[in-house]
């Protein structure tokens, strides 16, 4: 079941046409990654699945019904430019734009306690937004964004401004809230990020879908048939094989030796190992699929 669907959205500025008919289905539970350059349209597309902006066409579906006013309780926005109160103290705004979302007093201070504890910011509950770094106030958009346990939750650049050990922490987050049932809409320019969460994908260019699917089926989509292999030394180096395989790399690393080659469409992944393992002693064999920072790239530029 999709969570959010898409159904040819337009949307133009002017003479600018920033969405030109564009369809996602964003399956319930999961992890969908939006991808796109800068200036693709994939913030306006959030905008309107949040119902801050219309389309000029098409529908959006929300958990099975058109979009309506109502659904924007079950969202949880964290927007690429944040938007707190840098004068006010981060507990007092925290509460407050808790109960804006629905939650008493006293649940939302429970709550607020418990993320704040989590996130080991508990010390800067009084003090104001402008006297935390960059990192503590984007744990604190992160905390607001979640607190009311929306069905959806949409994360735009979530990792800005973390160091590694922050941005580890914050994806460890995300998937707890996936595995808890929440549909996630996740968009970043950071690739790596996406093949480690993302469940499914599309990418937005030129105001166009040009990308989408599964994320182990879109890389096994852009496979170049290229392994990496590696074996114990034989006393011939191991040469190209005709309608087999060739070399595309070739390292002796003490009484180990590693190759990359490259295997003929037509022939199989079972038949390139049994051709192998009759003749090496084989240590290590691995198809290397494209990372989707070189989809990305490719797909772009194409």
């Amino acid at each position: 079941m999709n969570f959010i669907e898409t159904d040819q959205v337009t949307k133009q500025y002017a003479t600018h046409l920033v969405l030109d008919k564009v369809s996602i289905q964003v399956p319930a539970g999961k992890i969908f990654g939006l991808l796109g350059p800068n200036g693709a349209g994939k913030t306006t597309l959030i905008r309107i699945i949040n119902r801050i902006t219309a389309p000029d066409s098409s529908k959006v579906y929300f958990n099975g019904h058109l979009s309506c006013k109502e659904d924007i309780y079950q969202i949880g926005y964290l927007p690429e430019k944040r938007g707190l109160y840098r004068k006010m103290k981060v507990g007092e705004q925290a509460i407050y734009l808790a109960q804006l979302k629905g939650i008493s007093y006293q649940d939302a201070r429970k709550r607020l306690i418990n993320w704040f504890e989590k996130f080991d910011i508990m010390p800067w509950w009084n003090k104001r937004l402008e006297e935390l770094s960059k990192g503590m106030q984007q744990k604190v958009q992160f905390i607001i964004t979640v607190i009311h346990e929306p069905a959806l939750l949409i994360f735009d650049e979530p990792f800005s401004g973390f160091d590694p050990v922050n941005a580890s922490l914050l994806k460890q987050e995300i998937l707890e809230l996936k595995e808890k049932g929440h549909t996630i809409i996740f968009s970043t320019h950071n690739m790596a990020s996406v093949e480690e969460i993302c469940d499914n994908i599309a990418l937005i260019n030129h105001a166009k879908v040009v990308l989408s699917g599964a994320v182990n089926e879109v890389r096994n989509s852009f496979k170049t048939h290229t392994f990496l292999l590696t074996i114990q030394t034989p006393e011939r180096p191991v040469t190209h094989v005709p309608d087999i395989f060739e070399i595309l790399d070739y390292r002796q690393q003490g009484e180990l030796t590693k190759i990359k080659l490259h295997k003929s469409p037509s022939l199989t992944n079972s038949t390139l190992l049994g051709y192998l393992t009759g003749k090496y002693e084989i240590m290590e064999f691995a198809e290397e699929l494209p990372s989707m920072n070189d989809i990305f790239i490719q797909t772009v530029s194409q």
